[in-house]
């Protein structure tokens, strides 16, 4: 199963140079969202590797062993206007980028990676026209029958030619968190390049390294995402595909990321200077070289000693010790911090994992009223950047003599000794 489930790559998804640096090791973890049922616990899982690697030729940092992406996406339960919060961000994104390039109504418009279609149906509320691309086959015609066209696939030069032959060329082709997904860039952007008009603009939106190492988004990495994106290999990158990388916003979004906007080579619009700027802190920071990961490793080892040391002693005195998040990145945390056999269980708000058992590990996942059923002593917060919306929201359970622990960034312990 190992061998057909994962292959390795040999050059870097950016530049195809074969000289690739193992900069930070992490623990290998089975695929983040395969909860099972109870009648699958006798199933195996298999675990596969997280490792990141860093180009030593482009700067670019990425995970070189790579899960067949059918495995990943082909079934894929997330959908995007389940979350208010990317509904809003979407409402606005559409409203920003059509009135930023005065898109005329009517436009072609093409979304890879769409899901449910949430920021396309907000492009034709806007009055253009609007086709999806992506890959999970019940979402994609879920969103087709609710009035967005989409296509249940991956994103090719073949299909773009499709697209064009009976849409005609896009004025806006946008990507969100898919340049981190894709094993397949050179294609894809290929695709991009055939299918946008000459003065048409291509946004995406992806992690961006250096917030990965400033704010330790390590967890980040799991197997859906293969690429941690940074300016300078991007710039490269596209001059390669006969595109240019014009303006980046920086946005909030995954804990900090960046919005990109590209064109056509000798396109319309000048470079702005936030590219100059970002590259030159990139390269004062030393981003594209392996000794900003030798530190940041010995920083997340230094933190993963702090858990242990904890968890061991909470467990030496009989303390109930629990987990709280069950999502894609909580899985990396809990793995690479080697808790998994230390947790009696899981707590997460998700309905739609209640009662389901995490990958691999198996552990139960239950509702946050078990803190006042089965009352734990200690819960970690394994979704450690809601840890202000969790611990405010279960406050209770800390008046009662109940112990949060935020891993990360520092250590934090939250009890009645720290709350007023």
């Amino acid at each position: 199963m190992m061998e057909s489930a994962v292959t390795r790559r040999t050059s870097c998804r950016l530049c195809e140079n074969q000289d690739l640096t193992l900069v930070l090791p992490i623990h290998a973890t089975p695929i983040a969202d395969g909860f099972i049922t109870k009648d699958k616990l006798n199933e195996k899982q298999p675990l596969f590797p997280l490792d990141l690697y860093q180009c030593q030729s482009c700067g670019h940092a990425q995970n070189i062993d790579v899960v067949n992406p059918n495995l990943l996406f082909r079934d894929y339960l997330f959908n995007t206007s389940n979350s208010s919060g990317l509904v809003e961000h979407f409402r606005k994104y559409a409203k920003d980028v059509v009135e930023k390039f005065q898109i005329p109504t009517g436009s072609f418009i093409v979304e890879i990676g769409s899901n449910d279609g949430t920021l396309l149906k907000f492009f034709k509320e806007l009055g253009m026209t609007v086709v999806g691309i992506d890959p999970a086959l019940e979402i994609a015609n879920r969103a087709t029958q609710s009035g967005i066209p989409t296509y249940p696939d991956f994103f090719t030069s073949t299909l773009a030619n499709e697209i064009k032959q009976k849409y005609g060329l896009a004025k806006l082709i946008v990507a969100n968190n898919v340049y981190a997904h894709s094993d397949q860039l050179a294609d894809m952007t290929d695709a991009i390049a055939s299918l946008l008009d000459q003065d048409g603009v291509f946004v995406f939106e992806v992690s961006y390294l250096l917030d990965i190492i400033d704010k330790f988004l390590f967890d980040t990495i799991y197997h859906e995402h293969v690429s941690y994106h940074s300016i300078e290999p991007f710039k490269r990158f596209f001059a390669l595909h006969q595109l240019q990388l014009f303006d980046i916003d920086k946005v909030s979004t995954k804990g900090g990321s960046i919005r990109g906007f590209v064109q056509k080579k000798n396109g319309p619009r000048p470079e702005q200077t936030i590219i100059s700027d970002m590259i030159n802190e990139e390269l004062l920071r030393g981003l594209h070289r392996p000794d900003i990961f030798k530190m940041y490793e010995q920083e997340i080892l230094q933190r993963k000693k702090a858990v242990q040391e904890l968890v061991d002693q909470a467990i030496k005195e009989n303390k109930k010790v629990v987990g709280f998040g069950a999502s894609t990145t909580a899985m990396t945390l809990m793995y690479h911090f080697e808790l998994t056999d230390k947790l009696a269980y899981l707590i997460d708000d998700n309905q739609k994992k209640h009662g389901l058992f995490a990958p691999d590990c198996h552990l139960e996942v239950k509702p946050s009223s078990v803190l006042y059923t089965d009352k734990p002593d200690v819960v970690i917060v394994l979704a450690w950047q809601y840890a202000g919306v969790i611990c405010k929201k279960q406050q209770q359970f800390v008046d009662e003599g109940g112990v949060f622990v935020v891993p990360l960034i520092n250590l934090e312990i939250i009890d009645q000794t720290t709350v007023n």
